[in-house]
């Protein structure tokens, strides 16, 4: 691994601290792109312009002549926390907003697959909708939406993903990544493209005269939805999205959320007051997964939509039982997984430039945290495939996959796609995340030649792992409190959290835990003694090591002292 500092603009620093931005957090948003102290405002009033959203203005209109003429509402969600949050926000808004009726469906991960599919179409109208809405989902859904028409069903597509060569022929499309789409938040989630949806549709009731700003409903009790949606599914925390959460996180502490969100951080032994985007990233957006991954996601949605805190808390534990066998299962299918791709290669050698991997045993619900595990340890972009288990889709194998800077897996997909026509069946995603299916017998012919993409697409210096850091912590700075004012922050992908790193002198070491698969280490650091904990790491560590860390609070017997959590480990040089 190669610690890398990133660059921190002095003037940039000097201008922010003059503006009273504190000295450490004005270096940590210099290196994050940060220019000005107005960009740190998460006002609402400077989220961008709903009408900069193109075909907003036509959704707006589409729904306000729908809920004037009492029409039928149908929501077709996605199984993933995005989905389910988005879903959530567009129920509840929408019956806010006037809407009588307002249902969801959600497809079956295993039996419907992704998206608007025709099937799914001919559910919809089975139900008696009206007016079909995806969120999260829809761009890419051509024949579902053909099909959805024919019906004679009023189509809302809402979605953020990257749309193909042809789009859905939908009544309206609301997507940012459409062409045409001048929206600068490229990376907006699916919760909140469906938010700046319902705000558009606000003013448009507003310009109808059905009420005023003094009587209209408010929007913003929904923002702790859309801050967990946004967190969850790991889009780029650029300002715009950075504000949605800011705002979010805001309620949550002050203790204004729905019922199940409070009930989500109770089951995760989570604290609301002081609640992170760590928390949503790692506590209530896995268990709100692990319902679409191994069960029905209409259990997390429910949880979301019920304002009932009984109904809430059952669904919470309900989630949690099944967040349990998720790791579970997850870890038999990593350690399996890894021994595949080791086999890949010889010891002492380097891994090939991509990694795909397959055993009949695995739950295509878990492929893809099993795949961003796997990339994690081996850093290259890697596939795990599990055989599908939809009734006649039984010789097709389902594959989710994660990359690494540099590498866009979605367009290695489509090369794939191109140079060999039949091979993936369908694909689709975003340049870190992505989704195909192929089948069995070409499964040997997929890894060749996605492997042959990475090796015309990646040179070393984007193979060899690179750990950027905010480089070395004043000693000052090593203060509970301080650490406390930094997990306030909006910290996520593309805005990462602090990581420091400076070569340090290690006093002792020990493994810890259950499994005895934790490092702690006690360590002297720039002449004080600091407690450390590697979790997941059991190699020992040289006297004197060059370590890349975030900062932590441990707590014990009524004291806070500071830990440093480490992350990664590069050799001093000789």
């Amino acid at each position: 691994m190669k610690i890398v500092a990133r660059d921190i603009p002095p003037r940039v620093v000097w201008a922010l601290e003059q503006a009273g931005v504190h000295p450490l957090l004005a270096r940590l948003y210099a290196a994050r792109g940060i220019r000005a102290k107005e960009e740190l405002d998460d006002a609402l009033a400077r989220l961008l312009p709903p009408d900069t959203l193109m075909g907003v203005q036509q959704a707006a209109a589409l729904l306000a002549d729908a809920i004037n003429q009492d029409r039928r509402l149908l929501i077709v969600a996605d199984y993933d926390c995005d989905g389910a949050t988005a879903c959530a926000v567009g129920v509840r808004g929408l019956r806010l907003l006037g809407a009588r009726h307002v249902q969801y469906l959600v497809p079956d991960r295993v039996v419907d697959g992704y998206g608007l599919t025709a099937p799914i179409a001919q559910r919809v109208h089975e139900r008696g909708a009206d007016v079909l809405i995806t969120v999260d989902n829809g761009i890419a859904s051509i024949e579902g939406v053909a099909r959805a028409k024919a019906l004679g069903l009023t189509v809302l597509i809402t979605d953020h993903h990257l749309p193909g060569p042809e789009l859905p022929a939908a009544d309206a499309i609301v997507n940012p990544n459409q062409p045409g789409c001048g929206f600068e938040s490229k990376s907006i989630a699916g919760v909140g493209v469906m938010f700046y949806v319902l705000m558009a549709l606000r003013a448009e009731l507003r310009a109808r005269g059905v009420f005023d700003k003094a009587t209209q409903p408010k929007l913003e009790p929904l923002l702790p939805l859309v801050a967990l949606g946004t967190v969850a599914d790991v889009v780029r925390l650029d300002n715009n999205n950075r504000r949605l959460v800011a705002q979010g996180l805001k309620r949550i502490r002050a203790g204004q959320m729905q019922p199940g969100i409070q009930a989500l951080f109770d089951a995760a032994g989570r604290k609301a007051p002081v609640a992170t985007t760590f928390d949503f990233g790692f506590a209530l957006g896995p268990r709100i997964n692990a319902a679409g991954r191994l069960a029905d996601m209409t259990l997390g949605i429910e949880c979301l939509l019920t304002d009932d805190p009984a109904r809430a808390a059952d669904l919470a534990r309900q989630l949690d039982a099944i967040n349990r066998e998720r790791r579970e299962l997850e870890g038999g299918m990593r350690e399996q997984a890894l021994l595949l791709a080791e086999s890949l290669f010889d010891e002492g050698e380097e891994p090939p430039p991509a990694i795909s991997v397959f055993d009949p045993d695995f739950h295509e619900g878990v492929v893809g945290i099993v795949a961003s595990r796997l990339k994690d340890k081996l850093h290259r972009p890697t596939f795990v495939f599990a055989a599908s288990s939809a009734p006649g889709k039984e010789h097709e194998l389902k594959g989710s996959g994660r990359s690494i800077p540099g590498f866009h897996l979605r367009d290695a997909l489509d090369l794939v796609a191109k140079r060999h026509p039949g091979v993936i069946l369908k694909f689709g995603g975003h340049a870190m995340a992505a989704g195909c299916t192929v089948a069995e017998e070409h499964f040997d012919l997929f890894e060749q030649a996605f492997a042959q993409v990475a090796q015309e697409w990646l040179d070393a210096a984007t193979l060899t792992r690179r750990l950027e850091t905010d480089g070395p912590l004043a000693p000052e700075y090593c203060r509970a409190e301080l650490v406390d004012t930094l997990h306030r922050e909006v910290w996520g992908q593309g805005f990462a959290p602090p990581t420091f790193s400076e070569e340090v002198q290690v006093l002792s070491q020990r493994l810890v835990g259950e499994a005895r698969n934790h490092l702690s280490i006690k360590l002297l650091h720039q002449g004080q003694p600091v407690d450390a904990i590697w979790f997941g790491h059991t190699d020992p560590l040289p006297e004197r090591a060059l370590l890349a860390f975030r900062l932590d609070v441990n707590e014990w017997r009524g004291e806070r002292r500071v830990q440093f959590l480490v992350e990664g480990l590069e050799s001093p040089a000789m």
